[in-house]
């Protein structure tokens, strides 16, 4: 039993716990490419915010990490098949209820941990927040933590080199051989402001991958997984501890 970890928890040991910080990895199910499985975004979720709530957990935070939400906002990819969407407005819906759970029971302090690109709980925690003026929500994207040029070949956001080494490292049983992977080559928009990314439109997968990536993953290697790995658990551990630390009502230097 992993004592930071809700799902292997029991209530003797928690019956009497005060957290600080509840961690909510929250991840999608969609096709990566011909080479990586529908669950990609959720493997990813469990181990990152599980390794780096270990991490933290032994540096003396006060954690826990709630179960990976599967499901994400995919609704630029309804004709893929089997990619599970969740609109934004159920996946407001879930956090209004999980955040009522913790607000009632004296946990002031919710991170999620997002592992999917279509997922931006911003305008969400902007409009909970008012609801709950107590919390202290937040969020962040861990794909966004490093400089990924570091690590990598290639760029990419979508079952690209990044996701492959890590998969390669986590769930390597999981994973095709490299030969089978199409080459995630993605093609652009006409219209130069959405490629400068000052303007937006959703991307609709099917017309801007062959083969549902984004990004070359033929480099990726399990030894660059595993050092990515470790460096961004490290980073995200670091927040971790910063957030269980910190006082809510002194979140701001004077």
């Amino acid at each position: 039993m992993r004592p930071y970890i809700l799902s292997e928890n029991n209530w003797k040991n928690l019956k009497e716990a005060q957290i600080e910080l509840a961690i909510l990895p929250w991840g999608a199910t969609e096709a990566h490419n011909y080479h990586l499985p529908y669950g990609t975004d959720i493997i990813e979720a469990d181990h990152l915010a599980a390794e780096s709530a270990r991490k933290a957990y032994e540096k003396g935070a006060n954690i826990i990490v709630l179960p990976t939400i599967p499901f994400g906002v995919n609704t630029g990819q309804d004709d893929i098949y089997l990619d599970i969407n969740i609109n934004p407005s159920t996946q407001l819906a879930i956090l209004k209820d999980i955040i009522t759970v913790l607000d009632r029971q004296g946990i002031h302090k919710l991170l999620i941990v997002n592992s999917h690109g279509g997922n931006d709980f911003k305008t969400a925690l902007r409009e909970l927040g008012l609801l709950f003026p107590n919390m202290f929500l937040t969020t962040c994207n861990w794909f966004q933590a490093m400089d990924k040029e570091k690590y990598f070949d290639h760029k990419g956001d979508h079952a690209d080199e990044m996701e492959t080494s890590l998969i390669l490292h986590l769930s390597p049983h999981l994973t095709l051989p490299l030969g089978e992977a199409g080459f995630g080559i993605e093609k652009k928009a006409r219209i130069r402001a959405f490629n400068e990314g000052w303007a937006w439109k959703e991307r609709k997968w099917s017309k801007i991958s062959a083969d549902t990536g984004v990004g070359n993953p033929k480099a990726a290697t399990k030894e660059k997984g595993a050092r990515f790995f470790a460096d961004v658990t490290d980073k995200l551990a670091l927040l971790y501890i910063e957030l269980s630390d910190t006082d809510i009502d002194d979140f701001y230097e004077k």
